[in-house]
């Protein structure tokens, strides 16, 4: 069983960045692909970003576009996400989940969360 774990996040102005890492471990964990998705108080989860299996195409959520850079090291079987000029409405819970796809319904495992406050 894969199991996903998310870290970086924090208190920031906005303004400001941060870089979120999602490390995947268990004996199937390698080669596995993931994608980002964040959750706001009162708010259903939502799609932020992901990449193609081979690393070719990234895709991002209209309300993070030119912000935010998914890339992952396939080495460490980690997902990142660099988040730049980071807005109070980027505040949520991010989370990734096992599968290239915007679709939260597609997919079958969850990190814990790490939770990200932007403050204006």
């Amino acid at each position: 069983q894969v199991q996903l774990a998310e870290s970086g996040g924090g208190l920031v102005q906005a303004g400001g960045s941060l870089r979120l890492s999602c490390d995947a471990s268990g004996p199937t964990s390698s080669g596995i692909v993931m994608s980002w998705f964040r959750q706001a108080p009162g708010k259903e989860r939502e799609f932020v970003a992901t990449m193609s299996w081979d690393g070719g195409s990234s895709y991002y959520a209209d309300s993070v576009k030119g912000r935010f850079t998914v890339s992952r090291d396939d080495a460490k079987n980690t997902l990142y996400l660099q988040m730049n000029n980071l807005k109070p409405e980027d505040t949520a819970v991010y989370y990734c989940g096992d599968g290239a796809t915007e679709d939260a319904a597609r997919i079958n495992i969850w990190g814990q969360g790490t939770q990200v406050t932007v403050s204006s």
